[in-house]
């Protein structure tokens, strides 16, 4: 069985966790193109190495980031999220404009 230790609840088996992707800077909402945005949805680095994730805790809906290495798949470490991220992003709403 495999264990990954979430920040906020402890050692849990994998089964109760959902990867969310890999960390990133986020592009300027406001500003990118429709190219930059999907290549910022959809595209990863495949570089070997150790790599920054999201992921879910599901049964209790906690985000957080590990650092795992994707070729052994060995998890470094898991910390909360706001070790990275101070900020909220608020994004607005464009309806209505033609």
């Amino acid at each position: 069985m495999k264990i990954m230790i979430c920040p906020l609840n402890g050692p849990r088996n994998i089964s109760e966790f959902v990867y969310g992707g890999q960390v990133k800077a986020m592009p300027d909402p406001q500003s990118v193109s429709d190219v930059e945005w999907a290549k910022y949805v959809f595209y990863e680095k495949n570089d070997i190495g150790v790599v920054h994730e999201w992921w879910l805790h599901s049964p209790s809906s906690y985000w957080f980031i590990a650092e795992r290495h994707n070729a052994s798949d060995e998890i470094i470490r898991t910390y909360p999220a706001d070790e990275l991220f101070q900020h909220r992003i608020e994004f607005t709403s464009n309806e209505g404009e033609t």
